[in-house]
């Protein structure tokens, strides 16, 4: 089924055929933003907030009964505090999910429907095609991350105030200097999801499961993590993406450190670059029978 990558010369000669036409981004983004997976996990992203302000209304002051002051403390002090814990919370585990099944669902997804040999057929050459799942998964990933602070700083300003990001260890960032230093540990959180991504993707393109996908992506993360855990490893942790995933902790301090963002930045492009490669060059000799 080789044939079916759309570079025949029927394809080639048809009269108005543009190969960089086919499969439009907004096409594909409408395609994927209606779908029920997209609408569930954007609500449970946005009811997060509210679940964490509930918890923080019934259990009272999180900062009354620990000597040492951490972030979590420090929630309820201003809607930029909520917004920040809200990251902290999620960071680990729960923005992982959104990435896995954005990038890991897309082409698994087609095959599972066998629609993937249709529009292949259409003829949407391969890296068109891969290259328009791609451009979907990481925007639709990227919108998920910006949703979850934008509305917990809505929350938390709405129940707490509008002031200063109160920092644990001392110091405050002032309103418009949090919201900026914000903007870059999402981004950085982005960046740090790239690996995730791009395993996801990778198992997209070898098999016909959606759900071994996104499963497979999201357990060989956990794994990384654990690995992570694992101090007998000593430096060889700093080549875990893992290792450096709260690394944008030292974005939100009075004097910003940069050194472990970046150095996380460059571990986690890296091994998504890798990922990408992998996925594009493997479909691109993949006999498609879905």
């Amino acid at each position: 089924m080789s044939t079916l990558a759309g570079h025949g010369p029927s394809a080639q000669s048809a009269s108005g055929y543009r190969a960089g036409r086919t499969l439009p981004l907004r096409v594909e983004l409408v395609r994927q933003f209606k779908r029920r997976r997209t609408l569930i996990m954007g609500g449970i992203l946005a009811a997060l907030p509210f679940v964490l302000l509930v918890a923080f209304a019934i259990g009272g002051d999180p900062g009354g009964r620990n000597a040492r002051v951490t972030l979590m403390d420090t929630a309820t002090a201003s809607g930029a505090n909520f917004a920040a814990v809200n990251l902290f919370v999620s960071a680990g585990f729960l923005l992982v999910i959104p990435v896995a099944l954005f990038c890991g669902d897309t082409v698994a997804s087609e095959a599972s429907w066998s629609s993937l040999r249709y529009l292949l057929a259409a003829p949407v050459p391969r890296a068109r095609l891969l290259w328009s799942k791609l451009a979907v998964g990481l925007g639709l990933s990227l919108a998920a991350m910006v949703l979850l602070p934008v509305v917990a700083l809505a929350v938390g300003t709405a129940a707490y105030g509008w002031g200063p990001l109160e920092i644990p260890t001392g110091g405050a960032l002032e309103p418009g200097t949090a919201a900026q230093r914000l903007a870059v540990v999402v981004a950085y959180l982005f960046v740090s999801q790239l690996v995730t991504a791009g395993l996801a993707f990778w198992l997209s393109t070898k098999t016909d499961a959606p759900l071994g996908a996104v499963g497979g992506a999201v357990g060989l993360t956990i794994v990384g993590n654990v690995l992570d855990a694992v101090t007998a490893l000593g430096d060889w942790r700093d080549f875990l993406p893992a290792h450096w995933q709260f690394a944008w902790a030292d974005a939100v301090q009075p004097h910003p450190e940069w050194s472990g963002m970046i150095q996380g930045t460059a571990v986690s492009v890296t091994y998504a670059l890798v990922l990408f490669a992998l996925a594009f060059r493997g479909f691109a000799r993949k006999d498609v029978v879905s």
